[in-house]
């Protein structure tokens, strides 16, 4: 059961993380960087990844389900609306 959503900032070289509950208490909030992110996420439990569609999201996406991700991309402009 995937009690835990994440959502995931990609960027060039560091990527922002924060974490919530399915009833939206925060888990955590996190800075890292493109090395530390695949060890970082495959110690997680499979959860909910969200992020949004971009160049690279489609690559994280794959190497994410990998681990027994859900992984949704959205279009960017619902992100903001998400963040909220």
């Amino acid at each position: 059961m995937k009690d835990m959503m994440i959502g995931v900032d990609l960027a060039k070289n560091v990527f922002q993380l924060h974490a919530a509950s399915m009833a939206g208490h925060l888990k955590f909030r996190k800075k890292l960087t493109r090395a530390q992110f695949p060890k970082f996420m495959a110690e997680q439990l499979p959860s909910v990844v969200v992020m949004e569609a971009c160049a690279s999201a489609s690559y994280w996406a794959r190497e994410l389900a990998k681990l027994g991700h859900e992984v949704k991309l959205i279009a960017p402009q619902y992100v903001r609306p998400f963040v909220k």
